[in-house]
């Protein structure tokens, strides 16, 4: 170990680190994708909880409808993609392979599939609103189907680069289990 008070050993100007051992590639970039795979959950947390929020709040009267509308069927489904973001981060401080997969499928059905089911069971009513100028529910105001066509965005573009980094993950562990089993 070296220290940062005291003398320098004899006969060396501090250019004498290229011997030293280096991080494996594959162990950086598995550190940079966890730190990625842990944002974008933080992300579809924060997607997670608005949705459980209006669907709790529409479901126990908690204000009028008029304030926060009904839920659309697709919200129900969706409230499910808890599960692939609790393997996720299950899978991360030990690199468990078999929770990462679990998330990975998980999230294509609880996460994806509901998103893809709500663009079509919301593109009528967006086509009236758009066409016709009516709306018939709302959120604090707003239509609500162009409040939750905007949170849809938003989550599938978190759920997109969150099945990547999580590829690019697993990849990344695959390749290391790999190598260790060479040795």
């Amino acid at each position: 170990m070296t220290s940062r008070v005291g003398p320098r050993a004899v006969g060396t100007n501090g250019s004498d680190f290229k011997h030293r051992e280096k991080v494996a590639p594959q162990y950086q970039m598995s550190a940079a994708l966890k730190s990625e795979v842990r944002k974008l959950n933080i992300v579809h947390l924060l997607i997670w909880l608005l949705v459980a929020a209006q669907v709790t709040v529409s479901h126990f009267k908690l204000v009028s409808h008029d304030t926060v509308s009904m839920p659309y069927q697709w919200e129900y489904p969706y409230l499910l993609s808890m599960l692939p973001l609790l393997c996720s981060s299950l899978s991360l401080p030990k690199n468990n392979i078999s929770y990462l997969v679990i998330s990975m499928i998980s999230g294509g059905l609880f996460s994806v599939a509901p998103l893809i089911y709500g663009g079509m069971e919301m593109f009528p009513v967006a086509q009236q609103l758009y066409r016709h100028g009516k709306a018939y529910r709302f959120i604090f105001g707003f239509s609500a189907v162009t409040v939750m066509y905007l949170v849809m965005v938003v989550a599938v573009q978190v759920h997109a680069w969150q099945l990547y980094y999580m590829k690019k993950l697993l990849d990344s562990w695959f390749d290391a289990t790999q190598e260790k089993k060479k040795k």
